[in-house]
């Protein structure tokens, strides 16, 4: 079979699969809250006219063998408690478990209802697969697996049994149960449903025999959905076109199961896909925006890969100013890099420094060993650029690294302290100027974020000093802030950080960064935090690899990103100097990055699979964003410029949903949102210098 086509159907499958699995923890929690929020209120109102409950279970549905009283008070129990623990996720199978035996004695024993039916398929659902993973259950799993707590550990591994053995059979049921219903083979009395007897025959029974073999489910499923959601949508009354949806939804969510047709194609695929071995060797170098987007568009070729950067983590470089000002913790902007891709044993992750590359041997030097690849990526980012004055590195820090956040958040804070414990009055004066050099989107989003901390953040936390008499100074060379923003931006820029009380030179040339003064066009500005925000210079790659590089010391590459001359070597992001947006080169942004990683993973994934090479990279700008404060910003989308709060909750909404790892995104939700109620920052730590070191 030819791998072009075995490639684009594995790629087709993996489409389907990966939208099911992102979609079905909302889907579980979806029918959680459904099933249990109608328990939850058939039990209220049998709190609520209980001798009317007792009559019922009396003479209605009476059990033999069970006392109405122990019946009615069981049933109330299961449908109050049960589906509260359901709709939080919190013993989450036996608390299915307990409604499934309710619903099954109401089907068998009162009334035949197609509520019921899908109650019980949802329910059986919970009970054999457990909770999804936006539950309480799925949240303390972890510790609970290697705690104290009795028979923790033993409850986990029945749920991972249940799950296992069970769960291939029950889907196999479910299907089977659909597809008889559809196709209008199942007694009539407890199996079969009206809802699916309202489809068109002739679609009715293509779907169930699909159904029955487990082929195409996915896609037949969604059209069954989007079919009994419209007859819903359409009625005045009735629950059972819905929850047919949702069990559609859930098992196009999930996939057929193990026991079925779609099982067997795809193990065909993956077999007819497997690479001969050796698999090709892919070393890609930096774990930021572009070296993980490249990695997460190989990790389902069979290919080798290593990943290697000096630091264990993943950093979200557009909120490391909000570190450096004391808004956010190191840890809400960084993840793991080998918790991100513990999953995947063919993605190795190598902690170290790359300080070579042998390309006759096709080899990294990697802390003095050398490291073979076939396939290398070089995302090695940049660091600030201080155009030719590295002295002035010491006395005014940049800011690239998460050490260069914590280093300048100590400083800010540390010129507070020296102020409050200081009795000179041009000490202070001193020590409350802040400098920034710079007028990008980094040097506006310290300035604001520096003169919020002072006249909020610090508010009533000193005696001898008012913090919000701090001035902030902002530097730009240019004619305005912000010079890759449309001008009316700019200028929004400029007049929102005048309100807040920074000072912004425009047309200003930074001429000697001392360490008491900064001196700007000839005039010393006294002061003893002076930071910098003025330019970035890219890593040594060029160096390396001895080729040609921009001003910026940016590696020149192909329009398919490979490094001219040498096919299997690609530079991305902030290394590369890529003309990929209107005639000139991809900016330095995180988009153009994690563009740049996923497109060289493309045509890795062509060249793998023998197949045409996509088209040269070209990058899509979705917009430039930068916050000024705690209730302005600026947004140019292209089709749409926004500004002032709207543009706020607009960036804080991208920032939240590119940031990796959902306990990132809730930590620095809850952050803002206690500093914006509050207007109090967290993380007001010196950390990283003894007490009387200079910062």
């Amino acid at each position: 079979m030819n791998r072009r086509y075995v490639a684009r159907l594995r790629a087709l499958l993996n489409v389907g699969r990966v939208a099911g699995l992102a979609a079905l923890p909302v889907l579980d929690l979806v029918a959680r809250l459904g099933v249990g929020k109608s328990f939850f209120v058939s039990g209220m109102l049998k709190a609520s006219n209980w001798p009317v409950a007792l009559e019922l279970a009396r003479f209605e549905y009476p059990l033999p063998g069970i006392d109405p009283t122990t019946e009615a008070v069981a049933g109330f129990l299961v449908e109050l408690l049960g589906s509260v623990l359901l709709m939080a996720g919190f013993l989450t199978r036996p608390a299915a478990a307990a409604m499934l035996v309710l619903a099954l004695t109401s089907q068998i024993a009162y009334r035949q209802v197609d509520t019921n039916l899908f109650w019980i398929a949802v329910l059986g659902w919970q009970a054999v697969r457990g909770p999804g993973a936006i539950s309480i259950d799925s949240a303390i799993a972890g510790g609970l697996r290697n705690s104290a707590a009795p028979f923790a550990e033993t409850t986990l591994r029945i749920g991972a049994w249940l799950s296992q053995r069970l769960g291939p059979p029950f889907d196999l049921a479910l299907r089977l149960w659909l597809a008889a219903s559809l196709a209008g083979l199942s007694p009539p009395d407890v199996f079969a449903t009206e809802t699916l007897a309202s489809l068109p025959s002739a679609f009715r029974l293509t779907a169930a025999l699909l159904l029955a073999v487990g082929f195409a489910t996915r896609p037949v499923a969604v059209v069954l959905g989007l079919w009994t959601l419209a007859v819903w949508a359409s009625m005045t009354g009735g629950a059972s076109p819905f929850y047919a949806a949702l069990i559609f939804a859930l098992l196009a969510g999930a996939g057929a199961g193990p026991l079925s047709l779609d099982a067997v194609v795809r193990r065909f695929v993956e077999q007819a896909a497997r690479r001969p071995d050796p698999p090709p060797r892919v070393v890609i170098v930096g774990a930021g925006f572009a070296g993980v987007s490249c990695v997460q568009g190989l990790r389902e070729e069979g290919a080798d890969i290593t990943l290697i950067d000096r630091n264990n983590y993943h950093l979200f470089q557009p909120l490391l100013y909000q570190v450096a000002t004391a808004g956010l913790s190191p840890a809400d902007i960084a993840a793991p890099v080998r918790a991100m891709f513990r999953d995947d044993p063919a993605i190795r992750v190598l902690r170290g420094t790359v300080t070579g590359i042998d390309i006759e041997a096709r080899s990294v030097k990697v802390d003095g060993r050398d490291l073979a690849y076939d396939y290398l990526v070089l995302a090695t980012g940049a660091t600030h650029s201080y155009f030719g004055r590295e002295d002035w590195r010491e006395r005014a820090p940049g800011l690239k690294r998460l050490e260069d956040a914590v280093l300048m958040r100590a400083r800010v804070l540390d010129a507070f302290e020296r102020a409050e414990a200081s009795l000179d009055p041009q000490e202070r004066l001193k020590l409350l100027t802040f400098v920034i050099c710079g007028g990008g989107p980094t040097g506006v989003e310290l300035a604001g974020a520096i003169a919020d901390l002072a006249r909020f953040g610090l508010a009533d936390e000193f005696r001898k000093i008012v913090p919000a008499s701090a001035r902030v100074v902002l530097i730009q060379a240019a004619p305005r802030l912000l010079p890759t923003f449309p001008e009316e931006l700019s200028r929004a820029a400029f007049d929102s950080l005048a309100r807040m009380g920074v000072e912004v030179r425009l047309n200003s040339r930074v001429e000697d960064v001392g360490r008491d003064a900064v001196v700007v066009n000839g005039e010393r500005i006294e002061t003893a935090t002076a930071l910098w925000a003025a330019g970035v210079v890219a890593s040594p790659a060029a160096r390396w690899l001895e080729q040609p590089a921009d001003a910026s010391g940016r590696l020149k590459v192909g329009p398919d990103l490979t490094v001219p001359g040498h096919p299997q070597i690609f530079a991305v992001g902030d290394t590369a100097s890529a003309i990929a947006w209107n005639g000139g080169p991809a900016p330095g942004l995180a988009p153009a990055a994690k563009q740049a990683g996923a497109y060289v993973a493309r045509v890795l994934r062509a060249r793998f699979d023998n197949a045409p090479a996509p088209a040269p990279f070209r990058y899509r700008h979705w917009g430039s964003l930068a916050t000024i404060g705690r209730k302005s910003a600026v947004a140019d989308l292209g089709f749409v410029r926004l500004k002032g709060a709207t543009a706020w909750w607009f960036w804080g909404a991208a920032h939240l949903l590119l940031l990796v790892g959902a306990r990132n995104r809730a930590s620095v939700l809850l952050s803002w949102l206690w500093a914006y109620a509050t207007y109090r920052v967290g993380v007001q730590l010196i950390t990283g210098v003894e007490k009387g070191e200079a910062v």
